[in-house]
Order: structure tokens, then C-alpha cells, then sequence
């Protein structure tokens, strides 16, 4: 009778579990069906796959946290291992001796399973603690809370996930125990009962041998059809909700990791990617040429790509993009999480409208109830009211749609599709500094800053609606050529009373190949006065080491990153594209820099118009130079005090670039300076918040950026910061004035030309 009942009970929830998870996987797909194509994101094939496999296996997102990676690994590969004991468990519900034919007592086979049953018990124990030990807390005041790297993430659904692991891993080792004692009573199965086949569990089976074998039979039934019901009770709940990423990730991380940008396994960092166009790259020349009614960037959900969709519902809420975030950590409100929550919450609504509405108008109607984002007096008062859903930029997504009649397939057909701001607010998208943090730690390869960008492109080509402050900055850029709308002519005034010639091409010298670099000097190395003094510094530390190198002069214009990380891809286009022209007039093709975010334009994302260069940071040349013995350091005269520095990481040369290494071996080749590095230095460097166009943008919400970063390289007691890029050295420089902070701020170029001229006794500058 037991059986009987267990039976039809494991039929039902089977039944119930296989439908509705194919359901949601159905509604998964269809819903990412509607975003637009995404050329390349499937081949090459083979340099994917060995890319997934390295990634998944080898877990290298998780380097910071080795335990939560180790528990994570752990849990991970037993799903797919004790998957084999579910199948058992049907052939146990009716037959307490079944085993898999062939595998199900073979001894590796069995030692396998034990095995990894009480290592992935231990990891969902290890990371069920990390989250409740870090999980924000009810009553807390609203900064506490959010310090919590799973402040916003929907806690129900996490504590489900990691429940049902538990109990049916816990189900997995009972009915270990279980067969154990049954198999001893058995007279055909004793020869099993031994710790050959029950190598982890035999020690807790003995004291149950003799208890009874109907006893024992009926147990191994009832932990059977328990271990299957609840298999199945996740199944159901999950394929009510597809948009359970803390669930479904285990299944689209695979296909999200193959499809990453980059197929040998970089981060989505360095380049932005192209204004896409018809699945095309945008080609300025041909504007003109566009349809009416194409649009430019991303203003509504289905105008994503389908991997920018399958971003959205991958996420697994556990909050280390936002954890590693420099707006959010001071109190800005964009939390990358949350950001990513919201357009899937959004995806999720909006995508039944959209498949319906296809085949009229390729565009569900908006509504004209259309709810606007929350208020921060709305955006506080959800959160101390400890709603788990809450989102500070776009206040609760599907709530907002219930509000304005989108109840649902067969309610009204009318979805708010505005992305900004209907579902993200304003001040959540341009508060981003394109520092790339998220997307570094993303462990299933979300793309963030690509979104973001794809969002302010349309609201400043599209929409017009961008902070006031880039709007000057736009316009000085397109008439002068530079940020800080200063005439051309002065790009040569960095040099004036320097003790050697800088040459100049077209004027000193025909062409940049008759010189070992070319110096771009860059915007802000030509008219900001504490970057001059590192363009000073490089230009002569190269003269010393009798590196030959020549100058655009007032023929360099700016390379157009701010513009672009701002989402002006139009202006972008048209000063790379002034630039790609002159540089191949003048036959450059070796390139030095001092700024990381010239660097990582020339370098990577010229070649996208045409430009192929060989570009260099110029902390990568001098390391090279000091190496070579052509620039030598000497030390401090005696009783003179040595110098504790503290290096902080450029976001555009080091994890846009993976440059970490040559800044600070200069460092430590200068005699008489002592390194301390900041907690968060080198992968997990804090951003100093002037990258994305943000150097441009008064911060009016929160804690400065750079006056935080600022504070970090104080607290090391270092009496100097290095850094190796112009925004860098402007923004930590004003954020320490603004903390009263007795710390210089100094380009790495600096500190070594001040000991290089310690063995020159002829007065310079």
C-alpha cells in the first residue's frame, strides 16, 4: 500500500515538475527570441567551447573568495553527479534493492557519489551561512542595509534553491545509510553490506542493521518519493517562475559563458562595443542613408540584443557587482544587480505583449497610464520597509505594470516600453562610471557596461535627454577638438621651457616613422596643469634614455572617449575618424601614451575604423627602459627620508587592459620609496570616478568617488598616491583637497623622473 501511494504521489509530481519546468524553459527562450540578432556570439565554436569549460570548471570569477569557491564548485558539480540517484529513487520507490544497471554498484561509482553527497551537503551549508551572515538585516537604517552585497536580492528564492539542495542531499546520503542496512539483512545483497561499497556511510548503517527489513524497505521507499517530490517541488516553482535566476542560471550560465564577448575568455571590458544598426556597425558616412525609423542605441527591451536578454534572466542576484560598484558603495543609486533586475523583471512582462504585437506593428502600444520611477523618498521608505523586489530606479517592475493593466497575456496588451525612465531612472544611468567592476566580478558573464551604453546612446542620439554638463562638453569637443574648449594652437604649450626640442610632425620631421613613437599627448596631458607635468615628465625621462619621439602638435585632436562613454557615438566617430586620417598621413604606428583612456582607444578601438597600431602606456616604456639600464634611479642622499607611496589602478589600463604589473615595478625600481597597497588595489581596484564621462559631471548624490578613494589611500598612511592616468590624478587630487588629506597626488612618470634626475647634477625644468 506505501508503495502504491508513494508511487502515484512521485507520478503526479513528476508529471507536474517536467510540464511546468518546460514551460518556463519555453517562455525563457521565447522571451529572448525577441531581442535582435547578435552577430558573432556563436562561433567560433571551438574556442568557445574550451573557453566554457575552462570557466565553469576552473570557477576563476570566484578569485577573491576561494571557500565560497570552493563550496560553489562543490555544489555545482553535484547537481549534475547525484542526478543518477533521482533516477534510482524511481526504480527504489517501487523495488527497495533497485540499483543502476551495470554503475550502481560498482565501487568508484558508489565512492563518487558518497563522496561528493557530504561535500555538496557541506557547500550549501558553507554558502547558506555566507548569506545569512551577510544578508541585510530588518530594522537596520538604510546605509547598513545596503552594504549587504544581497541587499535587493529576492531572499525567498535563494533560501528555496538552497533548501531543496539540502534536502535532497541529505536524502541522497539517508538512503546510503538505509541500503546499507538493508543490504545486510539481505542474504543475496550481504556481500554489499561492507565499507568497500559504502566507503562514507557504513559507519552510521551499522547501528541500524537488524532493525527489521520491512522497516527498513518502507523507509527506503519514503526517502525515495521525498527526495523526488522535492526534486519535482523545484521544478514546479521554478517553471512558475522563469525569471528565477538564482535557479535557472545553472542551466543558462552555460549558454551565457559560451556567448560572451570575447571567445577566448576576456572580460566584456576594453572596447566598446559598435553602434549596431541593423545588425550592422554604424557607419557615419552613410547616415543619411539610414531608414526613418531606425533607432540608435537601446530605448525599449526588445531593441537589446538576444544575448543582452539572456544577460538579464541569467543573473543569480548574488549581488558581487554590487558589492565591487564605486556609485553604489557611495550612495548613488545604481547598483548593477539592480539594474539588471529590472530590465528582466521588465523582459519578463513585457515580451508575451511584444510576440503578440510582432506581427502588426513589431511594437506592443504604450500605455498611457505608464508608471514614472521612484521617487528617493519612495525609494527609502520601500526599502526600510525590507521589500525584497525593491528596485531604487525603477520601484517595483511588475507591480508598476499591474498598476498601469498589463495583468497579463490576456489583459490589457499595453506595457510601459520606455526604458529610461519608465523602468531606469535617469540619475541610475549616467551615475556609472564604465570602471568595469560588475562585469569583472559577473561570475556568469553579464555585460553591464555594454548595456548601459547601448541605454545612453539612444537617450543622448535618440532622446536627446542627458545631464547638462555633457552637453557642453559635446559641443567644445566638436568645435575645438577637446573637452576643455581651448583653441589648438596651445596643445604645445606643455613644452614650452624644457631643455631640449620636442619635435613636431609635418613641421621637424616629415613623417612619425622616422622616430622611434609617436607622443600623443592627449587632451588633458596638453591643457590640464598638474597632467602637463606628467606629459613633462615622460617627454623627458624618453629624451634621456634617448628614446626618439615627435608630437602632433595642434594636428591631435581629442581620440573621443568621453564622448562615446557618454553615448555620443556620432561625435565619437567623427573625431576617431579625424584622427585615423591623420595618423596615416604622418605613417604612425608606434604609439606612446599617458593617458589609460587614450590607450585603450587608439589601442582597441580604432582598429574598429580602420587604425592598427602598436600603442603603448607609457608606464609599460619607461619599465621597459629601466630594465634595459637606459634610465637608471638613484637613491635618496643620505639622510634623506624614504617615501611610503600607495599605487591606485587606473579602471582603463588595468582591468580594461590587464596592465597591473609595469606601474609598479617602476615603483619598486625607484630607491627610496616604499609601496603599500591599498584593500582594494590591483582586479578589485576602487574607481576614482572619473571614467564614463563622469570627469565632466558634478556628483550631487552621495559620497564623492574620488573623495572616497581618496580616503582609502590616506588611510595606508602613504604621504603620496601614484597613478598612471590623467583623470586619475585630477580626481584623487581634488577628492583629497576636498578631504583635507595630506597626501600628494603624483604620476608614476613623476617619482621617476625625480630620481633619475637625482644622478644628473645639471639643473632641469
Amino acid at each position: 500500500m506505501l508503495q502504491t501511494i508513494s508511487l502515484v504521489v512521485v507520478v503526479l509530481a513528476t508529471v507536474a515538475g517536467v510540464a511546468l519546468f518546460a514551460r518556463g524553459a519555453s517562455s525563457i527562450v521565447r522571451q529572448v527570441r525577441v531581442g535582435r540578432p547578435a552577430p558573432g556570439r556563436l562561433s567560433p565554436a571551438g574556442r568557445r567551447a574550451r573557453t566554457l569549460v575552462r570557466e565553469v570548471l576552473g570557477h576563476g570569477h570566484f578569485r577573491q573568495r576561494p571557500a565560497v569557491r570552493a563550496a560553489h564548485w562543490l555544489v555545482m558539480v553535484s547537481f549534475p553527479l547525484l542526478f543518477l540517484t533521482l533516477v534510482t529513487g524511481y526504480g527504489q520507490v517501487v523495488d527497495p534493492a533497485f540499483a543502476l544497471p551495470l554503475l550502481g554498484h560498482l565501487p568508484p561509482w558508489e565512492w563518487l557519489v558518497e563522496a561528493f553527497a557530504w561535500l555538496g551537503l557541506a557547500g550549501i551549508v558553507l554558502l547558506t551561512g555566507v548569506r545569512l551572515r551577510r544578508r541585510p538585516r530588518a530594522g537596520e537604517p538604510l546605509p547598513e542595509r545596503r552594504r549587504s552585497r544581497f541587499f535587493g536580492s529576492t531572499r525567498w528564492q535563494a533560501y528555496f534553491v538552497e533548501a531543496v539542495i539540502a534536502v535532497v542531499v541529505v536524502c541522497v546520503l539517508a538512503l546510503r545509510v538505509l541500503e546499507y542496512a538493508y543490504y545486510a539483512g539481505e542474504p543475496d545483497l550481504a556481500q554489499l553490506a561492507t565499507p568497500l561499497h559504502f566507503p562514507l556511510t557504513a559507519w552510521l548503517g551499522e547501528p541500524l542493521v537488524g532493525t527489521g527489513q520491512a522497516a527498513l524497505a518502507d523507509a527506503i521507499t519514503v526517502v525515495s518519493a521525498v527526495k523526488i517530490v522535492v526534486s519535482m517541488s523545484w521544478m514546479v516553482v521554478i517553471g512558475l517562475q522563469p525569471s528565477m535566476g538564482v535557479a535557472w542560471h545553472r542551466f543558462l550560465a552555460v549558454v551565457n559563458v559560451y556567448a560572451r564577448r570575447e571567445p577566448d575568455g576576456g572580460p566584456a571590458l576594453g572596447p566598446a562595443q559598435p553602434l549596431l544598426v541593423g545588425g550592422a556597425p554604424l557607419d557615419v558616412a552613410a547616415l543619411d542613408d539610414l531608414p526613418e525609423d531606425a533607432t540608435l542605441g537601446v530605448g525599449h527591451v526588445e531593441e537589446f540584443t538576444w544575448k543582452g536578454l539572456l544577460d538579464f534572466s541569467t543573473c543569480t542576484e548574488c549581488g558581487r557587482c554590487q558589492d565591487q560598484c564605486p556609485a553604489w558603495n557611495t550612495g548613488k543609486p545604481l547598483s548593477p544587480k539592480l539594474f539588471t533586475l529590472a530590465l528582466r523583471d521588465h523582459a519578463s512582462a513585457a515580451a508575451p505583449f511584444l510576440r503578440a504585437a510582432a506581427p502588426a506593428s513589431g511594437r506592443p502600444a504604450t500605455s498611457d497610464a505608464a508608471p514614472t520611477a521612484a521617487s528617493p523618498e519612495e525609494i527609502g521608505a520601500a526599502a526600510l520597509a525590507g521589500r525584497d523586489g525593491f528596485r531604487p530606479h525603477s520601484g517595483d517592475v511588475l507591480g508598476a505594470l499591474s498598476e498601469a493593466g498589463a495583468t497579463g497575456p490576456g489583459g490589457v496588451s499595453a506595457v510601459p516600453s520606455d526604458l529610461v525612465p519608465d523602468v531606469i531612472d535617469p540619475d541610475v544611468l549616467w551615475a556609472c562610471t564604465t570602471c568595469g567592476a560588475c562585469v569583472h566580478q559577473c561570475p556568469v558573464d553579464i555585460e553591464h557596461v555594454d548595456h548601459i551604453l547601448d541605454l545612453r546612446r539612444h537617450e543622448v542620439l535618440m532622446a536627446s535627454a542627458f545631464p547638462a554638463e555633457l552637453g557642453g562638453m559635446f559641443r567644445k569637443l566638436e568645435s575645438k577638438g577637446n573637452p576643455w574648449g581651448l583653441a589648438p594652437r596651445k596643445r604645445l604649450e606643455w613644452a614650452k621651457g624644457l631643455p631640449f626640442d620636442v619635435p613636431v610632425v609635418g613641421a621637424d620631421v616629415e613623417s612619425a616613422a622616422e622616430v622611434d613613437y609617436l607622443f600623443w599627448v592627449g587632451c588633458a596631458g596638453a591643457f590640464e596643469d598638474r597632467a602637463r607635468r606628467t606629459t613633462r615628465a615622460v617627454a623627458e625621462l624618453l629624451h634621456t634614455a634617448e628614446v626618439s619621439f615627435a608630437v602632433l602638435g595642434d594636428s591631435e585632436t581629442c581620440t573621443g572617449d568621453p564622448a562615446r562613454r557618454s553615448g555620443n557615438e556620432l561625435l565619437f566617430q567623427m573625431l576617431a575618424a579625424q584622427n585615423v586620417e591623420t595618423l596615416a598621413e604622418v605613417g604612425a604606428r608606434r604609439i606612446v601614451v599617458t593617458c589609460a583612456h587614450c590607450f585603450n582607444t587608439l589601442a582597441r578601438e580604432y582598429p574598429q575604423l580602420g587604425g592598427h597600431y602598436e600603442v603603448v602606456h607609457h608606464t609599460q616604456l619607461l619599465d621597459r627602459l629601466v630594465r634595459e639600464g637606459r634610465l637608471t634611479p638613484v637613491a635618496p642622499a643620505a639622510g634623506e627620508a624614504s617615501r611610503t607611496v600607495t599605487y591606485h589602478d587606473p579602471c582603463y589600463l588595468g582591468r580594461h587592459n590587464q596592465v597591473y604589473a609595469p606601474p609598479r615595478e617602476l615603483l619598486g625600481a625607484v630607491p627610496g620609496l616604499s609601496l603599500t597597497e591599498m584593500p582594494r588595489s590591483g582586479e578589485t581596484a576602487m574607481c576614482c570616478g572619473g571614467g564614463g564621462g563622469r570627469v565632466w559631471m558634478e556628483e550631487t548624490v552621495g559620497t564623492r568617488i574620488s573623495s572616497a578613494r581618496a580616503g582609502e589611500a590616506a588611510a595606508t598612511g602613504a604621504t603620496a598616491v601614484a597613478t598612471a592616468c590623467p583623470f586619475c590624478t585630477t580626481m584623487l587630487s581634488d577628492g583629497a583637497a576636498a578631504n583635507g588629506d595630506d597626501v600628494e597626488v603624483l604620476d608614476v612618470a613623476q617619482l621617476l623622473l625625480a630620481a633619475v634626475r637625482r644622478g644628473d647634477p645639471a639643473p632641469a625644468d
